[in-house]
């Protein structure tokens, strides 16, 4: 496993990077507090989420540790609350109030979400006010709400078919590969790894 470097720009300054923090393994995604201007957190192939403060980057503020493969999407659900997922087929609801600034901080995972599928691909990870949603490598979107370890719902995309334009239930290998919530409402954009897109409304 080759270490990584996060490099972080300001648009005030265009060409060199403001900031350089040194990750022991690849990163696979990066995200920053919508609650905080100073708090991020990136999921890495190391299988933890670090979190940082970006006014004190020589160390990270929070190491969560749980996940048995590598975090390919970080997300914060609320100001004290960060949602994972990994290729380990899991979500995880972390208490970001049982973090440590020292060692790991394996206790601060309150919840593991499972029931979709997920080993290898990016397959999408969106929040809006506690609801959860992610894609599956069985082509469909899983819909979870933050207290409940069991999909709340889900939507198979169906293949649709490059000749005939004719959907069918067959997934042929394809995955959901991307997700967003629509602000302020129960609606969520979906695409695939086919380039098809819904929007779906939950009810």
């Amino acid at each position: 496993m080759l270490p990584s470097l996060l490099l972080i720009f300001t648009l005030t300054v265009q060409r060199n990077s403001i900031n350089t923090i040194w990750n022991p393994a690849n990163i696979c995604c990066v995200q920053f507090s919508e609650y905080s201007s100073h708090l991020m957190a990136f999921g890495s192939a190391d299988y933890k989420i670090y979190g940082y403060d970006l006014r004190h980057t020589r160390i990270p503020w929070c190491t969560l540790a749980g996940h048995e493969n590598a975090v390919s999407y970080v997300r914060y659900l609320d100001p004290e609350t960060i949602v994972s997922a990994s290729t380990d087929n899991t979500l995880k609801l972390w208490d970001l109030k049982k973090t440590s600034l020292e060692g790991l901080s394996s206790n601060a995972c309150n919840l593991t979400f499972s029931g979709h599928t997920n080993e290898k691909n990016f397959v999408g990870l969106a929040v809006l006010d506690g609801y959860i949603a992610c894609g599956s490598e069985t082509n469909e979107v899983y819909a979870y709400y933050r207290s409940l370890p069991m999909p709340i719902t889900s939507h198979e995309f169906g293949y649709v078919d490059p000749i005939s334009g004719n959907e069918t239930s067959e997934g042929n290998g394809q995955f959901v590969s991307s997700l967003c919530w629509r602000r302020k409402s129960q609606m969520v954009v979906a695409a695939n790894s086919s380039g098809s897109i819904k929007v779906l409304k939950l009810v």
